[in-house]
């Protein structure tokens, strides 16, 4: 192995073997456990345990990440794909215990798997950390889509609509304004020019 070869070797096991994506890693196979058996079970408490274990894990290893300066690209997609992991499961055992309401999330699901995952790796394109830098690039798709606000609405807002609404119909719609969202926020960042190559 060429010294070249051994440096991006070591680079990349460091980008790797980082607290945050410990705690990703943790968080992910905790929920996923926990989501499987409500699936299979209709377990509320285990449902509430595995999106506990999602959202308190996304928020904990991002701060870990920020705090213990220790933010990588390769964290950051690593995040991104384990959202949908979590958000797969979670949702799928939603919908066995709220058949009805199968519509908004399957909206959501959609939008999340295909074109949140999409926006959220456009940050690729630009020497950024991870999404959480996009005001640099575009302020109102950050604002739209990576504010604290905006992650809270997307990732947890559809799940208490659809504990508290007496109908689909909310859900529903509120489901396909993100999508909406989502659609616009992807045109405005491919319509902006990537940086100069170096």
């Amino acid at each position: 192995m060429t010294a070249a070869a051994a440096a991006d070797l070591s680079q990349a096991r460091a980008a790797w073997l980082t607290a945050p994506n410990a705690i990703t890693l943790v968080r992910t196979v905790a929920a996923i456990a926990l989501a499987l058996p409500a699936l299979v079970q209709r377990s509320w408490p285990l449902l509430v345990a595995a999106y506990l274990c999602y959202w308190l894990g996304d928020i904990l290893d991002g701060a870990v990440a920020r705090w213990l300066c220790q933010e990588t690209r390769v964290g950051a997609v690593f995040d991104i794909v384990a959202d949908r992991a979590c958000t797969s499961l979670c949702a799928a055992a939603l919908v066995t215990l709220e058949p009805s309401m199968a519509l908004p999330i399957g909206i959501f699901l959609a939008q999340f798997m295909v074109l949140d995952c999409g926006l959220s790796l456009t940050f690729l394109r630009w020497p950024l950390l991870s999404p959480n830098y996009f005001a640099q690039v575009h302020r109102a798709v950050y604002l739209w889509n990576w504010s604290p606000v905006a992650k809270a609405v997307n990732t947890g807002a559809l799940v208490v609509l659809v504990l508290l609404a007496p109908s689909p119909a909310w859900p529903a719609l509120f489901a396909v304004a993100v999508a909406a969202v989502k659609a616009i926020s992807l045109v405005a960042v491919a319509r902006l020019a990537p940086p100069p190559s170096r």
